[in-house]
């Protein structure tokens, strides 16, 4: 997956909170703890104005955390199933019931239409539900007689405190995946959000807490390089999860499996999706839309490149420039948009580059989203169209994590196939035809962990499991569905027998059947 959390550099000491801004404080233990010395500034993307500030944590404060998650997860682990199942029945109907309140929270710090925000909510509360049937998901294994008077049971127990450190472009949903397995599954959990739109973890702990959790179960620290670094350091966390950009994923892999813990960090993407000649271009055209200028790009699952096969280029091309005056820009609070702003003016700066380079490098671009013209100071981008992409532009070879739709032009279906799988990224792709056969193949072919077929954007439903393959993933376990409670249990192997007295004896003998 593939969003960006600046990890490599620290913030500077701020200055004490200006006048009517609200500091965002962390929560450790069931108590807000204000900031510890610095603060990060927090804005309304629409706007461009600063709305807020957010403690920043000192590596003191997330050791502190940790032996606090500690302490609270030995009652934890002892509670019984059925009674960790309720809080998650509870959860469930807090988050369904206020689900506006929340998307607006992340409309506010984020940016993504009040929608797109809901429709995030619900897709995290797929994995609140999933998590429900934590009884069944948990279940060991039992064999007897595997020698004579032997039996053989395999259990899963909690790894203990594990930490989450989450994305900004899914401030809610991503949270949602990752805690509420893991709390399910007994342990206790750090969660370090994006310091860039941090109110939707607290939201989520304050949920959990009405909901019954017991309080340190879930602690929110927010925070930046200094706050990653003291998780992947901290003897007394055993795990870590991870979602953002693949440089900061491969140094958090590396960084946290040197000091002897379990990882799984997904990185970034670039996802392809194959027009075949047969395709419904209509349909294509629709589904790039969609997909590519969807929260502004800001989605590790947005399609970036448009792979065209044989002569349907030009066509396809034309139809998706038609309708891109049809997406309406604006204020992700104002009825009727469909496209909000990007995350920090930085963000924009970057995105601007990419279009504004398009054609020294040699690609055309046929709609410029530099041109919108949107009032205000507001981080505001429109939807691009660049044409006639290759390998070696830097268009197509970074994440551009904006609305930035790239066409690459190919002579047939090997072509497609071979481009794809020449990507460092393989985070999701998708094949548009109406050919079964093709469709087949592709699902056969291609070496990338997300496959669509006339779908553009294929995450998974919360049953199944969410993650790439090469550099859109570190790590051997993906996220949510069942491989989550694979990666936030440890199986412990227990061999009983009970031989009459008379039976005993020394043996030195390697054991056997």
């Amino acid at each position: 997956m593939s969003t960006t959390i600046d990890t490599t550099t620290t913030t500077s000491p701020a200055p004490e909170p200006a006048s009517g801004l609200t500091v965002i404080p962390h929560i450790i233990g069931g108590e807000r703890i204000a900031a510890d010395g610095r603060t990060g500034a927090v804005f309304n993307p629409a706007t461009g104005a600063q709305t807020g500030e957010v403690a920043l944590a000192s590596a003191a404060l997330v050791h502190e955390a940790a032996r606090t998650a500690q302490a609270a997860q030995r009652g934890w682990r002892a509670t019984g199933l059925g009674k960790r199942q309720q809080v998650m029945f509870r959860l469930r109907e807090i988050i369904a019931s206020r689900a506006e309140e929340l998307a607006r929270i992340i409309t506010a710090e984020h940016g993504k239409t009040v929608p797109d925000a809901l429709g995030e909510v619900t897709r995290g509360l797929e994995n609140v539900e999933f998590c429900t049937s934590l009884m069944h998901h948990l279940k060991g294994e039992y064999s007897e007689q595997v020698a004579s008077g032997v039996d053989v049971h395999q259990v899963r127990q909690p790894v203990g405190v594990v930490a989450c450190i989450t994305p900004f472009n899914f401030p809610a949903m991503v949270p949602l995946w990752m805690v509420t397995t893991a709390i399910a599954a007994g342990n206790a959990v750090i969660l370090k959000p994006s310091e860039r739109d941090p109110s939707a973890a607290n939201w989520i702990a304050d949920a959990f807490a009405e909901a019954g959790l017991p309080a340190g179960i879930l602690n929110v620290v927010h925070g930046d390089k200094e706050a990653v670094d003291a998780i992947l350091d901290d003897e007394i966390i055993r795990a870590v999860s991870f979602v953002g950009s693949t440089p900061i994923a491969k140094y958090i892999y590396t960084r946290a499996a040197e000091n002897g813990k379990r990882v799984q960090a997904l990185g970034g993407a670039k996802n392809h999706m194959i027009v075949m000649p047969d395709a419904d271009l209509d349909s294509a055209a629709d589904a790039a839309i969609s997909a590519g200028y969807g929260s502004a790009g800001e989605r590790c699952m947005a399609v970036s490149v448009v792979v065209a096969v044989g002569d349907v280029a030009d066509d396809l091309v034309a139809k998706i420039a038609e309708r891109m005056p049809a997406v309406t820009v604006g204020d992700g609070t104002a009825p009727g948009i469909e496209m909000g702003p990007l995350i920090t003016r930085d963000a924009l700066d970057r995105v601007t580059g990419f279009v504004a380079g398009a054609e020294a490098e040699g690609a055309r671009v046929v709609v410029d989203g530099r041109e919108l013209d949107t009032p205000g100071d507001g981080f505001f981008i429109g939807p691009s169209l660049v044409d006639e992409v290759a390998p070696g532009m830097r268009v197509y070879d970074e994440e551009i994590f904006g609305p930035v739709l790239s066409v690459v032009r190919v002579a047939n279906y090997d072509e497609a196939v071979d481009l794809i799988n020449a990507n460092r990224y393989a985070n999701g792709t998708a094949v548009f035809t109406r050919d079964g056969k093709t469709a087949r193949q592709f699902e056969f072919d291609i070496e990338v962990g997300m496959v669509g077929i006339n779908v553009p954007i294929p995450v998974p439903v919360g049953a199944f499991s969410f993650g790439g393959w090469k550099d859109s993933l570190f790590g051997d376990t993906h996220m949510y569905g069942a491989e989550a409670f694979q990666f936030y249990t440890r199986r412990k192997v227990v061999t009983t027998r009970w031989p009459d007295p008379s039976e005993s004896q020394i043996s030195l003998g390697f054991p056997t059947h």
